[in-house]
């Protein structure tokens, strides 16, 4: 497994994430040595749709890319439809994306990419009922269980996140992609 030492990872999700979405992911980067930091639009903390909570660390508007080596984005239907609404997160997914960052989404977290224009000519995949949304933003949608392109991992749901986690911290480790940067 890639050593992540002094790899800053945003993030970015709100309420009524998918628990294990992020706990998960959270929980592989930290081990492979990876900090981790949680953005949310509001400043206290966020609740998982079963219940598990994390305090905030940077509230959206504050958040800079240039500060992250990586971002994750967190599924959750409620999650991904009310974080795509924020304009602060979506900028800063956009920036994550313009610098060639490596960026990871599991579920229902690619909706954001769609606003954030960060899709067109690549492949991703997604919870199944994303595929039209992703599609109309110029993705080649794909059901498999990790999909990476241009330092883009994507998964499908919480039964591939063993797969996404080892993907995600192999690409954070490889550092920014070439052909996504500038």
């Amino acid at each position: 497994m890639a050593q992540l030492n002094g790899k800053r990872i945003a993030f970015v999700l709100t309420d009524g994430y998918e628990d294990s979405e992020l706990t998960s992911p959270w929980q592989a980067l930290e081990d492979a040595g990876a900090q981790n930091t949680l953005i949310a639009p509001e400043a206290t903390q966020i609740t998982g749709k079963k219940g598990h909570t994390q305090k905030v660390d940077v509230r959206t508007k504050d958040a800079v890319a240039d500060d992250f080596d990586a971002l994750v984005l967190p599924g959750g239907v409620v999650n991904a439809d009310h974080i795509r609404l924020d304009d602060a997160a979506v900028d800063f997914v956009r920036a994550i994306d313009r610098a060639g960052k490596p960026i990871g989404v599991i579920c229902h977290g690619a909706w954001i990419l769609t606003d954030a224009e960060a899709l067109r000519g690549r492949t991703i995949t997604s919870y199944p009922s994303l595929k039209t949304d992703l599609s109309n933003a110029g993705a080649h949608w794909v059901d498999e269980e990790v999909v990476c392109d241009q330092g883009l991992v994507s998964s499908r749901t919480p039964d591939d996140l063993p797969a996404f986690n080892d993907k995600l911290v192999e690409e954070i480790g490889e550092g920014v992609h070439p052909a996504r940067a500038g």
